[in-house]
């Protein structure tokens, strides 16, 4: 049996889901009921303990659910409230809107952590640029993100570049599909 990752994993579902029209993190996904259950499912195969981060809990599963703790929603507002509610030093993120992200993308972050130590955040880079939504955060970026969330600035990627922050870099493009509108679920229904 492989060893679990000891830091948590917490999967973003508390998006607004405006572009798709309706919750895309309660859309049915690769055999499971839900994209959340999908998600869950995966990252429970290499961590010891995952939750989802969420406005509410709106899931037809039983799973571990951080609320967000302030009225803003944002993914930033997420990152403070996990912070709170957990004692971890680092959580490793993935947003329920990337569903291609596979195992071994996960583990490769994984194993980059063991090498970067000394950082706040650890990212993974596209070709198209940072994501800010598949990385490892770490306590000390909480000062920081409490700050931005003071000035009402919830931009993740200011965030990261302000911070001391480390990006491995992926080559396949299609592991980064993002589903926010109909045609990108279709999409990534026809590529798992």
């Amino acid at each position: 049996m492989k060893k679990l990752s000891k830091i948590p994993a917490i999967l973003f579902a508390g998006g607004k889901s405006s572009r798709m029209g309706e919750d895309k993190a309660l859309l049915p996904f690769g055999g499971y009921d839900s994209l959340a259950e999908f998600g869950y499912r995966k990252l429970e195969k290499i961590f010891e303990n995952v939750y989802i981060s969420s406005k509410s809990n709106k899931f037809d599963f039983n799973p571990h659910v951080i609320l967000d703790k302030y009225e803003q929603s944002s993914p930033l507002v997420g990152i403070i409230s996990v912070f709170d509610e957990i004692k971890s030093d680092a959580f490793f993120v993935l947003s329920v809107d990337m569903p291609l992200v596979e195992e071994k993308d996960i583990i490769q972050l994984l194993d980059f952590l063991d090498q970067n130590m000394d950082c706040d955040a650890l990212i993974a880079q596209s070709p198209s640029g940072i994501e800010p939504l598949f990385g490892i955060y770490k306590r000390g970026i909480y000062g920081n993100a409490i700050k931005f969330l003071n000035d009402d600035n919830h931009k993740l990627n200011a965030l990261i570049k302000q911070s001391r922050s480390n990006f491995l870099k992926f080559y396949n493009e299609d592991i980064f599909i993002n589903i926010n509108y109909r045609s990108d679920y279709e999409n990534a229904l026809r590529l798992i």
